[in-house]
């Protein structure tokens, strides 16, 4: 492997019908990638080799593969392992969204499903039974179910930026479990255990950005405790990942309303991972834009 080629990095981009794999394709481009979309996966290795990876001449590809190329669990390990064997680190980005979504967006657009089953959701249904095991051994998922145009080009950004050399990059989101849990996390924290600031009168219309909530949630000695322990883990757990090619990581922080004790926490655990130099983005999923 030459110098030039241990700086590539090939993204294979999938997921659900609808989803946004084509918005994803576009920001990938944007920011630099060479996208080639609908190519089927035994043609990967072929495809990275002519294009100039293996030697240096690109460094970065995405290829967009959907239920049409014939994607499998079993075609997708084939491809991996050809990549793995030529030295070129991979990220499979998958795509995904709620059935009422997809539903919508398809009604919307009014074109058809690409996996015909009869009812629009026997389709989508059919679909999802097909990519369990991709969505599996996926490194990246994304929910597009909440997210506009302009939020899926900020998640896709911070989780592929344009260095040649691809890092751990941690995503915390804050959320309210009344709201649901995020359908995407590698790993969740409750942190409803807390004091709630919300049955402080003055606290009640603030949120954990605010330096009166934030000094009232870690006024109480076992949110430091929680800080501790939850960080001393990711400052073992993310070396370990990443000795392992893993490039991306999702946190979840809940409390009751994903308004305060969350949010405090997540901004918490992002500074510090951001004093140890790891690459990280909050987001705070039940505050108001």
């Amino acid at each position: 492997m030459t110098e030039s080629s241990s700086n590539a990095h090939v993204v294979i981009v999938t997921g659900m019908s609808g989803a946004g794999r084509s918005q994803a394709a576009n920001v990938l481009e944007d920011i630099g990638y060479f996208v080639v979309d609908n190519l089927p996966l035994d043609l990967v290795s072929n495809l990275v080799a002519s294009v100039g990876v293996s030697d240096g001449t690109r460094s970065l590809v995405a290829i967009v593969v959907d239920s049409r190329s014939g994607i499998d669990g079993t075609v997708l390990d084939r491809a991996l392992i050809d990549l793995h064997r030529d030295g070129i680190p991979t990220t499979v980005l998958f795509l995904d969204a709620d059935d009422r979504v997809l539903i919508r967006r398809f009604e919307e657009s009014r074109r058809p499903h690409p996996v015909p089953h009869g009812a629009l959701l026997r389709s989508i249904t059919a679909e999802r039974e097909s990519f369990e095991e991709i969505r599996a051994a996926a490194d990246v998922i994304v929910d597009t179910s909440e997210l506009s145009v302009h939020d899926l080009r900020d998640r896709l950004r911070d989780a592929f930026a344009t260095d040649t050399t691809p890092s751990m990059r941690v995503d915390i989101t804050s959320f309210g479990f009344k709201r649901g849990i995020p359908r995407v996390a590698d790993l969740m924290f409750d942190v409803r255990f807390l004091p709630n600031p919300h049955w402080v009168p003055e606290l009640r219309p603030q949120t954990g950005l605010d330096t009166d909530v934030r000094e009232y949630v870690f006024s109480h000695g076992e949110a430091g405790t929680f800080l501790d322990k939850v960080t001393e883990l990711l400052d073992f757990l993310i070396p370990e990942y990443e000795a392992e090619g893993k490039s991306y990581l999702t946190i979840g922080i809940g409390c009751t309303g994903g308004r305060h004790r969350s949010v405090a926490m997540a901004e918490a655990i992002a500074r510090h991972l951001r004093v140890r130099d790891v690459d990280t983005a909050v987001h705070h999923r039940d505050l108001p834009e």
